[in-house]
């Protein structure tokens, strides 16, 4: 026998609704050790525990973010570190 597929002729994607999963405790597991690897503030880590109390996905996405602005942050301030670091060498005496 063979199935019939019957398509939702009225389907809207802006109608429709994402279903979300709570994270797991392997997920938290993974989410922990993620965030404890790099000094997060506790409210931060908190706040994606939170999340991840509805949305596993969304609590992942959250901390990734973070991570990435404050490597991007890290890297702007060794930038301007090294502008402004006195040479080692004075030349202006020649």
């Amino acid at each position: 026998m063979s199935r019939t597929v019957i398509e939702d002729v009225d389907y809207d994607p802006e109608w429709s609704e994402e279903i979300t999963f709570p994270a797991t405790d392997r997920d938290l597991l993974i989410l922990t050790q993620r965030l404890c690897d790099q000094d997060v503030p506790t409210k931060v880590f908190f706040q994606a525990i939170a999340i991840a109390a509805y949305d596993g996905a969304s609590a992942f996405r959250y901390a990734d973010q973070y991570l990435t602005s404050v490597q991007h942050l890290h890297k702007r301030r060794r930038k301007n570190l090294l502008l402004f670091r006195k040479p080692l060498f004075n030349f202006d005496q020649n």
